[in-house]
C-alpha cells in the first residue's frame, strides 16, 4: 500500500560554487521514518543553489514514483525553501527552469509543504549530496553506500500543509528576487555593520512565576507572576526604556506572565501599544505540564530522555521544539518585514528564546540545553536585509533586584 504522506529530505552542493556538483534526497514514510527510497547524483560542474534544486526534484520524483498523495519538503537551503513558498522571488535565470520543474511536480500532489531545518537535521541528504559531489570531483559517477530500509525516530507534523497549488505554483512567474534576503549568502566579514540599518529584536524572558521558583514545568498553563516577579518586570522595564527608548513596538506572548512583562515594559518606555502573538506562546509540555522536573523523571524517565535527545520528540500529548521553532521563525520572518531597521521588544517564554538564539547563532540542538535564561532576563540580536545576524547579549541580569 502506498504511504499517504512522506517526507523528503534534500540537499546538494558543489565544490567551489560553481564547481563539481552533487544531490542528496531521502524519503521517508512520515508516520514511521521508515527510509522508503534514497537518490544521489552527480551533475557535473554546477552551483550549491542548482544543485539544492535538483536534489528537491528528484526527490519530490521518488515520493510520486512511490504514490504519495501528501509531501512534506525538509531542506536546509532558506533560499529554496523561500522561493518554492512563493515567498521570495527568483533572480537567477538559471534557477527559473528548475522552480518551474518543481513546480510542475507539486501539483501532481494533493498538498506539498516546504520546511526550512538547520543542516545539522538534514545529515542523511547531506552525506548522499557530498557523495555525489565526490564523485563529480572525480569524473565519476556516484555510488553511494544505501543502507537498508531502516525506522528512525517519527517526525512530527509542524502546523497544516501547504496546498499545492499555493506558492509553488507562482514560482515560475515570480519576478528577478531582491538581492540579500537569504540570510544563508549572506557577506561574512568582521567589519562593524551600521546598526541603524538593521532591525533590533530585544528579546525578554517573562518575570518570575510560582511555577518558576518550583522547578516546574511551565507551558500553556496562565500562571500569573509572583510579587517577586513583579519587582523583576519593573525592574526590566527601566533597564529595556534606557537601551531602547525608540522602540517602535512591544510583542507579547497571550499569556498573563508575558503581557504583564510586555505592558510594564511599555509603559516605561512610553505607553506605546503591546501587540499579542500567539505564535510566542511557550511549548505545550503536555503531560508535563505543572510537573516538578524529579517528577517527570520518575515518570516518564524514557520519554524524557528521547525529548532531550531529540527537538523531534515532543512530550507526551505535547509539543515539539522542532514545532515551536517554525512558529517562532515565522514571527521573526513577520517582525522583519514590518518594522525594518528599527527596535522591537520582543516578551516570550524560555523554549522561543531559546529557539530564536540558537538559530542566530547557528548553533546545533545541544545549545538548548545548555544555555540558561533567567527570569526577566534580555537578550538581543540584529538582523540585517541581506540576512546578516549579530547577537549583541545572552541573558542580561544585572539590574535586577
Amino acid at each position: 500500500m502506498a504511504p499517504r504522506t512522506v517526507l523528503v529530505e534534500a540537499d546538494g552542493g558543489s565544490r567551489g560554487n560553481p564547481g563539481p556538483a552533487g544531490y542528496g534526497a531521502v524519503v521517508r514514510d512520515q508516520a514511521t521514518g521508515e527510509v522508503l527510497a534514497e537518490r544521489s547524483e552527480s551533475i557535473g560542474t554546477a552551483t550549491n543553489n542548482v544543485a539544492e534544486y535538483q536534489g528537491m526534484i528528484a526527490g519530490l520524483t521518488a515520493a510520486a514514483e512511490l504514490g504519495a498523495s501528501e509531501v512534506e519538503i525538509r531542506m536546509d537551503s532558506k533560499l529554496v525553501v523561500e522561493q518554492m513558498s512563493g515567498r521570495w522571488q527568483i533572480k537567477h535565470p538559471g534557477l527559473r527552469p528548475l522552480a518551474a520543474q518543481a513546480a510542475q511536480l507539486v501539483g501532481r500532489f494533493d498538498a506539498v509543504r516546504f520546511t526550512w531545518i538547520p543542516r545539522d537535521r538534514n545529515t542523511h541528504a547531506d552525506r548522499l549530496a557530498n557523495a555525489a559531489m565526490d564523485a563529480a570531483a572525480t569524473s565519476g559517477t556516484a555510488t553511494p553506500t544505501v543502507t537498508p530500509p531502516r525506522t528512525v525516530e517519527s517526525p512530527h507534523r509542524v502546523g497544516g500543509p501547504e496546498p499545492a497549488g499555493g506558492g509553488a505554483r507562482q514560482v515560475a512567474a515570480r519576478a528577478d528576487e531582491p538581492p540579500g534576503t537569504d540570510p544563508s549568502s549572506a557577506p561574512v566579514s568582521w567589519e562593524p555593520r551600521p546598526s541603524f540599518t538593521a532591525t533590533r529584536l530585544i528579546l525578554v524572558r517573562h518575570g518570575e512565576t510560582e511555577y518558576t521558583e518550583q522547578g516546574r514545568y511551565s507551558g500553556r498553563g496562565d500562571i500569573p507572576l509572583s510579587e517577586k516577579g513583579k519587582d523583576q518586570v519593573r525592574a526590566t522595564a527601566a533597564r529595556v526604556a534606557a537601551l531602547a527608548p525608540d522602540t517602535a513596538a512591544v510583542v507579547s506572548s497571550p499569556l498573563s506572565r508575558c503581557t504583564a512583562t510586555a505592558e510594564a515594559i511599555a509603559a516605561a518606555i512610553g505607553d506605546i501599544p503591546v501587540r499579542r502573538d500567539d505564535e510566542l506562546i511557550e511549548c505545550d509540555f503536555g503531560a508535563w505540564e505543572g510537573r516538578t522536573f524529579a517528577e517527570v523523571r520518575e515518570q516518564w524517565a524514557g520519554e524524557l530522555d528521547a525529548w532531550l535527545a531529540s527537538p523531534r520528540i515532543a512530550p507526551p500529548d505535547g509539543e515539539s521544539f522542532d514545532e515551536v521553532a517554525q512558529r517562532c521563525t515565522r514571527v521573526v520572518e513577520r517582525l522583519l518585514a514590518a518594522y525594518p531597521g528599527q527596535t522591537v521588544v520582543v516578551v516570550s517564554h524560555v523554549s522561543p528564546i531559546k529557539l530564536m538564539l540558537r538559530d542566530a547563532l547557528a548553533a546545533t540542538d545541544a545549545f538548548l540545553h545548555r544555555l540558561y535564561l533567567d527570569a526577566a532576563g534580555i537578550s538581543i540580536l540584529d538582523r540585517w536585509p541581506d540576512g546578516g545576524v549579530a547577537v549583541r547579549s545572552v541573558n542580561e541580569t544585572p539590574y535586577l533586584p
